[in-house]
């Protein structure tokens, strides 16, 4: 059974519909619930949940003096360090400002929640709405529900299911650029199945961190039957020793004309409970070892 299943009962009826050659006869109000809401309900599951909160290590290594490393060295430091910085972090919380613009049939529908987060380790996020305006619908139908899932998706086989590791996806080293935070790693993804929870694109690693800074994707499995592509761009942030979300800015086309747009600003973050990553050696005369095969 689906999660949401106010989204299959909605894109069912509408498939038929469809199929059939009928004229939709739905309330302007239904469209607009399985348009507007099965689409940014998956868009915002898929762009926002995929990464780890990632801390930045006091001692580590500064890649850019030594030999650059091969994309598997690159993919299993990020999964390794991942690891560590998740269990470093225990708790924070922060401020989001989640705003959507739905664009097509019926009309122009708008809405903008400001959301209090309080994040407690190991995987409980607790939200308070600090304020809702406009469509009553969207606040109701999307965006609450996005923050219900959101909760769902902390769950810990979901969160392997999407890791960015090699049992979920294919790494190519696109090459190494600078970034405001230094040099990065420019990976191409290609997922190893078609899966929501899973997308294609590119990430940007942090060469000394070995967090993900930035990514460009689109979903591997379209997330809706009324999606012809979405897009997706997030960036991180560094807060204190941790890199936690930015900015998320969602697109998506709709099949029968029009668009969604969902931007998240991230914000009045505070780190209220963290840990010394307790294996900062290992990690690091691990990467030394690996760079010295690299050069041999």
């Amino acid at each position: 059974m689906s999660k949401f299943p106010a989204c299959e009962h909605d894109e069912s009826f509408a498939m038929k519909l469809y199929q059939t050659g009928h004229r939709v006869t739905t309330p302007a109000t239904g469209v607009l619930r399985f348009a507007a809401r099965c689409v940014m309900l998956a868009l915002l599951i898929l762009a926002t949940l995929r990464q780890p909160a990632s801390a930045q290590q006091p001692d580590s290594v500064h890649v850019g003096n030594l030999a650059p490393l091969t994309v598997e060295q690159v993919v299993s430091n990020l999964a390794q360090m991942n690891l560590h910085r998740v269990q470093a972090l225990r708790a924070y919380q922060g401020t989001r400002t989640y705003r959507i613009e739905y664009q097509g049939f019926p009309g122009v529908r708008s809405a903008e929640m400001v959301v209090k987060l309080k994040y407690l380790s190991p995987g409980k996020k607790v939200f308070v709405i600090q304020s809702a305006t406009g469509s009553k619908l969207i606040i109701d139908k999307v965006l609450k529900n996005l923050l219900a899932a959101e909760q769902e998706e902390l769950a810990p086989g979901t969160q392997r299911r999407s890791a960015l590791t090699e049992d979920n996806y294919h790494f190519r080293l696109n090459g190494h650029e600078s970034g405001p935070s230094g040099g990065t790693y420019v990976l191409q993804v290609e997922p190893r199945r078609k899966d929501k929870f899973l997308y294609r694109g590119r990430i940007w690693v942090d060469a000394s961190d070995f967090a993900v800074v930035r990514l460009e994707a689109e979903p591997t499995k379209n997330p809706s039957f009324w999606t012809k592509q979405t897009n997706i761009v997030q960036v991180y942030t560094k807060v204190s020793d941790f890199w936690l979300p930015a900015y998320n800015h969602s697109v998506a086309a709709i099949r029968l004309g029009g668009h969604a747009d969902l931007t998240i600003e991230y914000k009045d973050y505070a780190i209220t409970d963290a840990r010394k990553v307790s294996t900062l050696s290992t990690a690091r005369s691990t990467l030394q070892s690996e760079t010295a095969r690299a050069q041999k």
